[in-house]
């Protein structure tokens, strides 16, 4: 083998011949003596150049003047014989000369391409009848994952290649390693005349890759609505779970993607199991982890619970939990088809900072939290922002005591512990909590208030006594004491206007405000309040 001009212009001169199609001057270099297996950086050489550029006298001549019996197989550096640059370039003229002349239909690249392979991918149907015709396997694998001719048909949208493989005996249900066939790639890319295909001749609608998926879950995940609509057609089980871990349906697909027609042809073939059973997930947690309003919107109006069960999978005990982490909006949704609140979404209310929502909640009537939920109200950084919700909850009958835990008094700021032992009978307090004030006194640069060294005045006890007997279900709006047959004056102490004031938190800082951002909210039921004065 020659070296000498193996670098010339990255070609040699049989090589830039063969290239050009130039017969008289590649036969006057071979005449000369020039070597036809000079490689270039790539390693091709002259036969690789004229089979890829379709020149067929050359190609006859370098096969003519072939220094051994190897030549036609001669590979590049990536392993690609010239039959491969042929097929994937249409080449049929050099095609056919290259399989009379003994080249292998079935050779293989490093990454394990056929020429089959490499014309179906180029759409050379030609091409490909000729390889078929000198024995190309029709099942033969593409690369080191098993996918095969069958499968790059369907990737590629070509109906017409897909029926020729399939008539030549290819495999329907051939798989990849991952146990995907062509027909998932079908459904996967919306490539729907070739799903047509595929299932006339016999392919499994139901079939599942090795994670499960489904041909419906992959279509319904990538918004290809007139597959979904085949699929089910033909007999797809809309209730076949995907992925273990997850336990995803197509409607969940859907419902995160925002792919609202599909979600339309789902919803009626879905089991409802799934919206409730413990375990599974809703499909209310894929339209709110996916930031789809419409989605979710039409999934609450088709009778899907708010309410729905705790998801394991997103770590989240309701809908509503998930909500607060996408936005507002969301939270409205929920309200609007009336889900049920729970003390732990105050908690939450204040994590996420949302505190007109907080308000709303408890007008709403969400039940005051207990030890049990206190770790959230705890856990607040409440530094200048007691403003926002404490008095909301001292009003709507919230037990300060629970508050008074040695956390939550360490990192409150000197006018919070004020403002909420303004509520209590700071006389009276549990010894554990006198103790925890006392120490955080000696340490702490906390004032308390001077009138805190004398006894609660009668007035105060006895307003302590009345909000007591009153309840949190009347104390829930101002309107049950409002309407109390007292003077305004002490239906303004009863609501501890005069704590109010002192602290300078004003009145608007106590209603709904911004919680709207444009979305009207439920309306408020406080009708309970006056109905029950009697009792």
């Amino acid at each position: 083998m020659d070296f000498t001009e193996a670098y010339s212009d990255r070609c040699s001169a049989v090589g830039l011949a063969a290239r050009e199609g130039n017969v008289k001057c590649l036969k006057k270099l071979i005449k000369q003596g020039y070597s036809v297996d000079v490689p270039d950086n790539r390693g091709w050489m002259a036969i690789h150049e004229a089979a890829f550029y379709n020149k067929s006298d050359c190609l006859k001549l370098l096969l003519g003047a072939a220094p051994s019996d190897d030549y036609i197989r001669a590979k590049t550096f990536e392993g690609t014989c010239p039959l491969h640059l042929s097929a994937s370039q249409g080449s049929l003229e050099c095609v056919a000369v290259l399989l009379k002349s003994g080249a292998n239909s079935n050779e293989v690249t490093k990454d394990a391409n056929t020429p089959l392979f490499l014309a179906v991918e180029n759409g050379h149907i030609d091409v490909i009848r000729l390889l078929l015709h000198h024995g190309a396997n029709v099942n033969g694998p593409h690369c080191w994952s098993e996918w095969n001719s069958l499968h790059q048909a369907c990737f590629r949208n070509y109906p017409e290649i897909l029926k020729l493989l399939l008539d030549e005996g290819a495999s329907v249900e051939s798989e990849d390693d991952f146990g995907i066939t062509p027909l998932f790639i079908a459904s996967q890319y919306g490539n729907l005349e070739c799903l047509r295909t595929l299932i006339s001749y016999g392919a499994n609608v139901n079939c599942q890759a090795k994670d499960r998926a489904t041909p419906l879950f992959i279509a319904a995940q990538e918004g290809h609505g007139r597959c979904v609509e085949l699929l089910l057609s033909k007999g797809a089980d809309p209730n076949l779970y995907c992925n273990e871990e997850e336990w995803q349906l197509p409607i969940h697909a859907a419902a995160q993607m925002g792919h609202l027609n599909i979600l339309r042809f789902l919803i009626p073939v879905t089991d409802r199991l799934c919206g409730t059973a413990e375990g599974k997930m809703s499909p209310i947690y894929s339209a709110i982890y996916g930031g789809r309003e419409d989605c979710l919107e039409l999934l609450l109006e088709e009778g899907y619970s708010p309410d729905a069960q705790a998801c394991l999978f997103y770590g989240h005990r309701s809908p509503m939990s998930l909500a607060f982490t996408k936005g507002l909006k969301f939270n409205l949704i929920l309200l609007k088809y009336g889900i049920s609140l729970h003390e732990a979404d105050l908690g939450l209310c204040l994590f996420h900072e949302k505190f007109s929502l907080f308000q709303y909640f408890l007008k709403r009537g969400c039940k005051l939290p207990c030890n049990r939920h206190m770790k959230e109200f705890h856990a607040v950084d409440i530094q200048d922002r007691y403003k926002k919700w404490l008095p909301s909850l001292l009003l709507a009958g919230f037990n300060p005591v629970n508050l008074l835990c040695q956390s939550w008094i360490c990192s409150a700021n000197n006018d919070a512990l004020n403002f909420l032992l303004e509520f209590t009978d700071w006389k009276r307090l549990p010894w554990d909590v006198q103790q925890i004030l006392s120490e955080h006194e000696r340490t702490s640069a906390w004032v308390p208030c001077s009138h805190f060294e004398s006894i609660p005045s009668l007035s105060h006890l006895c307003r302590l006594e009345i909000r007591s007997l009153l309840t949190c279900d009347r104390l829930r709006s101002d309107q049950f004491i409002r309407q109390l047959p007292l003077p305004a004056g002490l239906q303004d102490y009863l609501l501890f206007l005069d704590i109010l004031r002192t602290y300078a938190v004003s009145q608007s800082s106590l209603t709904l405000g911004e919680v709207h951002e444009g979305d009207a909210l439920p309306p408020l039921d406080i009708s309970g309040t006056t109905e029950r004065r009697g009792t």
